[in-house]
């Protein structure tokens, strides 16, 4: 879009800041687009760990249905009746699923040891031996 005022008559004014604003979001997408496609899918794989790789294709696929999402709106298909909206609620599903096994990686782990030595010395009572002398008033130290 341009700045003359020739487009700017096109449409209303009001959402003149809207439209900009989309098409910055647009020329973004591109960037990010241009991006991923200069590297092979398999190349780019191949340095992800499995987990990794779902959330590529997960983020992948979402995005690709969101835009098919807007083009049915733009071309006055409403996508809440069409199939793509079940698509990206299966989509989001899945998106969770991973979300939940990242979060599982990611939880503290529970050393046995340490709990076993922290029950321990929180069960600890002392020997006779230990109360007697821990009774005495301690000495003045210096």
């Amino acid at each position: 879009m341009s700045e003359d005022g020739n487009n700017k008559e096109d449409y209303p004014t009001e959402i003149h800041d809207y439209l900009t604003a989309f098409e910055k979001s647009l020329d973004s997408v591109d960037e990010m687009l241009k991006t991923m496609m200069a590297v092979s899918r398999s190349e780019l794989l191949q340095k992800f760990e499995p987990l990794e790789q779902a959330k590529l294709d997960l983020v992948s696929l979402y995005t690709l249905n969101s835009v098919f999402w807007v083009y049915l709106a733009v071309q006055g298909i409403n996508p809440k009746e069409h199939p793509v909206k079940k698509e990206l609620e299966r989509i989001r599903t899945y998106m969770n699923k991973v979300k939940e096994i990242a979060d599982k990686k990611k939880a503290a782990k529970l050393d046995k040891g340490a709990a076993s030595r922290f029950v321990r010395n929180a069960l600890w009572e002392p020997s006779d031996e230990k109360e007697h002398t821990s009774k005495t008033p301690a000495k003045g130290k210096k």
